[in-house]
């Protein structure tokens, strides 16, 4: 049995750090897709983002993937990680709050216990991930609100569309494990932005046309913004914190990115919240700790 990561003072440090950056991109996107249409804005995101995740790997002398297999592979990760949920996301943004969008987005963990056990051998479900799984969907039901199903609008579909993001980055998280093992984290994380810019690009320039950079000095603040530091930059360092603290700790993270994605969408758009999301994102704080198991083997006493 391997003994359990600790979180170091200068880990904590670098997990709120990156829960700002990623807090912040959500403020970012809500920002661009103001100006920009939601299919080129995530073109700008994971192309830019991709060419600068290349230039880091090849200052560094990683070796680059010549497999076409893996290409495949990284190409199916890029649509599952990034053009599906960015894309849904930034939608669904344009009807709900930023910072509801990050509480559903801290749901990925739940869905990736649930979507693992399905699929992995290895993975399957226990009674502490039962228990846990099944307070953290109570706590997706109760942020959404009875009200939103009842009064099914298009604020509903929003709501439904970023939970179905936060599906697609769980299958993600399987798909990568099943086909990425392996491959260097910053490898891995160039290869599927490029992938979803093998298919986002075109869309863009389908659907959206040419992009325009006759934007105004936020919209492209924030473009820059979400492609350097919440997508390029963040990546590099959760992989960082994800060597130094393992997969548990580093979950961390998304309990962490909601109360900033809140209080900016609060100062910037005056964004508020009702009460239920609050409830839903404590009942999803203990699922996560539920799931994690450490903190009931501390209230317990058990080793």
């Amino acid at each position: 049995m391997t003994a359990q990561r600790t979180l170091t003072t200068r880990t904590w440090i670098e997990l709120f750090v990156l829960a700002f950056i990623w807090g912040a991109g959500f403020l970012a996107v809500r920002l661009a897709i103001d100006e920009v249409p939601i299919v080129t804005s995530v073109a700008h995101r994971v192309f830019w983002a991709a060419v600068i995740l290349w230039g880091v790997i090849l200052v560094r002398g990683q070796p680059i993937p010549r497999d076409p297999k893996i290409w495949r592979a990284l190409i199916v990760m890029g649509v599952l990680n990034n053009a599906i949920p960015f894309s849904l996301m930034a939608w669904g943004q344009l009807h709900i709050e930023t910072g509801l969008t990050s509480v559903f987005n801290a749901g990925t963990a739940i869905f990736g216990v649930v979507i693992a056990a399905l699929i992995l051998a290895d993975e399957r479900m226990t009674p502490r991930k039962i228990i846990g799984s099944a307070i953290g969907f109570f706590g997706v039901a109760t942020a959404i609100g009875l009200d939103s199903m009842r009064n099914f609008d298009i604020a509903s579909v929003a709501q439904l569309a970023v939970i179905a993001g936060t599906i697609s980055y769980a299958f993600a998280g399987v798909w990568a494990r099943i086909n990425l093992a392996g491959l260097p984290p910053q490898v891995a994380a160039a290869g599927m932005l490029t992938g979803s810019s093998l298919v986002m690009v075109p869309a863009a320039l389908l659907i959206d046309g040419a992009p325009s950079f006759d934007l105004s000095l936020t919209a492209l603040g924030a473009i820059g913004y979400y492609v350097v530091f919440a997508t390029a930059g963040a990546y590099l360092l959760y992989y960082r914190i994800l060597a130094a603290a393992g997969s548990a700790n580093t979950m961390i993270v998304t309990l962490l990115i909601p109360p900033v994605s809140i209080i900016l969408g609060a100062l910037t758009l005056n964004e508020s919240l009702s009460s239920n999301v609050y409830v839903g994102l404590a009942l999803l704080a203990l699922g996560l700790a539920v799931l994690d198991g450490r903190l009931f083997k501390r209230l317990t006493g058990a080793r």
